[in-house]
């Protein structure tokens, strides 16, 4: 819970900074990785509150990557952090498909 509620902070923060503080393509990184962080820091408050805590730690940790990454970039760090995005929203499906599986099982 206290991962998925900082997480929120932080998805508020870059959306914040993107609106603010940021240009051009750093703009759009902040805004994309904010609104995926803060979806998914919801999603993870969500499953943990259904007590399916393996999708949660997918939602927070993929979130971590592929917006880490987003706003590592806008902050002036290498591009080729974009190839490790993909890592991070592979764990966000990964994280819903596990959610439906055990919407089923139930």
């Amino acid at each position: 819970m206290v991962l998925a509620a900082l997480s929120g902070a932080m998805a508020v923060g870059a959306g914040a900074f993107g609106a603010h503080g940021a240009s051009g393509a750093a703009q759009e990184w902040l805004r994309t990785g904010g609104q995926y962080q803060l979806v998914h820091a919801v999603a993870a408050l969500v499953a943990l509150r259904m007590e399916a805590r393996g999708p949660a730690w997918l939602f927070v940790l993929g979130a971590a990557v592929f917006a880490g990454t987003l706003y590592l970039m806008a902050l002036g760090l290498p591009r080729w952090l974009g190839a490790i995005t993909p890592i991070g929203g592979t764990l966000l499906i990964a994280g819903w498909l596990w959610l439906a599986w055990l919407g089923v099982r139930a």
